[in-house]
């Protein structure tokens, strides 16, 4: 058995339920269950369709996400998220190098290293290189100023949590930012890059070893092990192409929001809705959130 599932933004609510009708009906799927008014709805199906990836992309123009799935199996019990343009809206780095004045150069070289377009670590060491003398302090100012989380974040973690999954940050950015993101949005551990500092200054360099897609395979396949988790049994979350290994390794690897190249490489796609999506792939029904 599968389980379709219909997701838009819950800002917008215009989730149709004629349209939601209509591909159960055109599916020959079962009941109709809101997980959420205007938001989310799933029906069960038989198999998969055929014709699934035409009718995503039909969707796609009506600002509608949908997703097909295995039902067995669909509450995770592990949950690793990358952190820079998935659990926060921003890439720390591009607002470090804005503030020392290289915004533009910097935002440019990320956009390419996301995409899959340029090596991560190089890429980061290249972009690091620019912060060379921004004084430490920086980092508060950033956070304070510059950094929000993304919408749904909190409920997401903690619902996991609530149902016993364990809840990971995963970040090829850096542990100044991480530590402060994973407290606030109540994660169980962390793991991040390392920003030099001597003298109260960022010297421009990252301690090494740098944690980039393959640090992030390794740690879901460590952490999985260590709490007696199946890959199977845990969701993955990123945007980019750094995340690619992690997703493609998870029971569900969700690409949110993500770079085009990212995208087309995973079958959970979130383009419209925030992170509350993860809970609505899981079956949740917004009531069951906790954290609201």
């Amino acid at each position: 058995m599968f389980v379709a599932t219909l997701l838009t933004d819950p800002a917008r609510k215009g989730l149709d339920p004629a349209l939601a009708e209509a591909l159960r009906n055109a599916w020959g799927g079962g009941g109709l269950r809101w997980l959420a008014e205007g938001e989310a709805a799933e029906f069960p199906l038989a198999q998969e369709p055929g014709n699934l990836w035409q009718v995503w992309q039909d969707l796609q123009a009506q600002g509608v996400d949908l997703a097909v799935q295995p039902a067995e199996g669909r509450r995770k019990r592990m949950l690793i998220a990358d952190m820079d343009s998935t659990m926060i809206e921003q890439e720390c780095i591009d607002e470090l190098a804005d503030m020392a004045g290289f915004g533009a150069q910097v935002a440019a070289v990320t956009a390419r290293a996301m995409n899959g377009e340029l090596e991560f670590e190089p890429a980061l060491r290249e972009r690091v290189a620019l912060l060379r003398g921004l004084p430490e302090a920086i980092i508060d100012q950033v956070l304070a100023e510059r950094i929000t989380l993304r919408p749904g974040g909190r409920e997401l973690v903690a619902t996991m949590r609530a149902h016993g999954a364990w809840c990971v940050l995963v970040s090829g950015g850096f542990s100044a930012f991480t530590g402060r993101v994973a407290a606030m949005l109540g994660f169980d551990e962390e793991r991040a890059n390392r920003l030099e500092v001597a003298d109260g200054k960022l010297t421009g360099r990252v301690i090494e070893p740098i944690l980039g897609r393959e640090a992030k395979l390794q740690a879901l396949g460590e952490i999985s092990a260590r709490r007696g988790i199946a890959p199977g049994e845990v969701m993955a979350v990123g945007d980019g192409a750094n995340d690619l290994a992690m997703l493609k390794a998870a029971g569900a690897g969700v690409a949110l929001h993500a770079k085009p190249s990212v995208s087309a490489r995973c079958r959970l796609r979130v383009n419209f809705g925030d992170l509350s999506a993860l809970l609505f792939l899981q079956g949740f029904a917004r009531e069951e959130f906790v954290g609201l």
